[in-house]
């Protein structure tokens, strides 16, 4: 193994010219950690936030820094301290976000925030699951504790958080209410959606009532109008903005804020219902590692159906 590798990095805060595709050393593993050989990684919108510097306040970073936080890979080198894995193991994580990412040729990963990935998925598909899957489980599953026979309202259902959560509900025995442009009423229907909403047509809380759970990916106008769509003692799940405690406690409703915690308990679990058929990521597009900036500009547009990847090596 070499002393460098290929990786994405930025040194300040700035739009995408800042990405550089340069030559930094490999990382060396600290004794909880596996070092893992990335084949593919996830663009994500936190990205380009962090990239702008939207988060300097929130998040502990130190410039240089490798962006890129959902990666496939294999083991090649494993902690005296990080059980349950051996080199040559394909695996999958969403790594700590305070730590260098997944934009590069290898990585080091608490071994705890890392799965095997599931068997049925390529690294590029792999790669596109556990920041988005994540987000959902923690949404659906943890915070809102859905359950078979309720409703959720899902807003972008045809983005990349969007699209796992419609079958992470679906999986879970609920009904989904799905919105979208009409663009995508195939993809959500073909996710399992059972009610679909072209928001561009429709106003939603004109066709919606007193479902259980809003899971909102969007926040500002579409979040505040989704509280009148819940019944008495309904959840409103956030990933954008905090939902307002005061809103919640005139209605007789509750609220949720979701900032994503790495854990591979939970990739191992989605890992399954991805293996049993019950859930699949959809890809946008694939480019390679030194077309960063490109892909950041697509993620940035708003308009991508399902996850962009940057392919690393083969």
């Amino acid at each position: 193994m070499s002393l460098t590798m290929k990786a994405v990095r930025i040194h300040a805060y700035g739009g995408p010219e800042v990405l550089h595709y340069e030559e930094p050393p490999i990382p060396k593993p600290q004794p909880d950690d596996i070092l893992i050989r990335v084949r593919a990684a996830a663009v994500n919108p936190v990205d380009w936030k962090i990239r702008e510097g939207y988060l300097q306040n929130t998040l502990k970073h130190h410039l240089p820094l490798t962006l890129g936080w959902d990666i496939s890979g294999d083991v090649v080198e494993v902690g005296p301290q990080a059980a349950g894995f051996n080199i040559g193991d394909e695996v999958y994580a969403r790594p700590h976000i305070e730590r260098d990412g997944g934009y590069a040729e290898y990585i080091a990963v608490r071994a705890s925030e890392v799965a095997r990935k599931p068997v049925t998925l390529d690294h590029p598909h792999a790669a596109a699951v556990p920041l988005a899957a994540l987000t959902a489980w923690q949404s659906l599953v943890e915070a809102a504790q859905l359950q078979a026979g309720q409703t959720v309202l899902i807003h972008a259902a045809a983005g990349g958080v969007g699209s796992l959560a419609v079958q992470l509900a679906k999986a879970r025995g609920a009904k989904v209410i799905a919105t979208a442009s009409a663009l995508n009423i195939g993809l959500v229907t073909e996710l399992g959606a059972d009610q679909f909403i072209d928001y561009t047509r429709t106003r939603f809380e004109e066709a919606v009532k007193a479902v259980d759970v809003v899971f909102d990916t969007i926040g500002g106008d579409t979040q505040a109008r989704s509280w009148q769509v819940l019944k008495p003692g309904g959840i409103l799940v956030s990933v954008v903005s905090p939902p307002s405690k005061a809103i919640a406690a005139e209605r007789g409703l509750r609220r949720a804020f979701v900032f994503i915690h790495a854990s591979g308990e939970q990739l191992t679990a989605i890992a399954q219902l991805i293996d049993e058929g019950k859930m699949k990521p959809h890809l946008h597009t694939v480019l390679p590692l030194a077309e960063a900036r490109q892909a950041h500009a697509i993620s940035e547009g708003g308009h991508a159906r399902g996850k962009i990847v940057l392919h690393v090596a083969d």
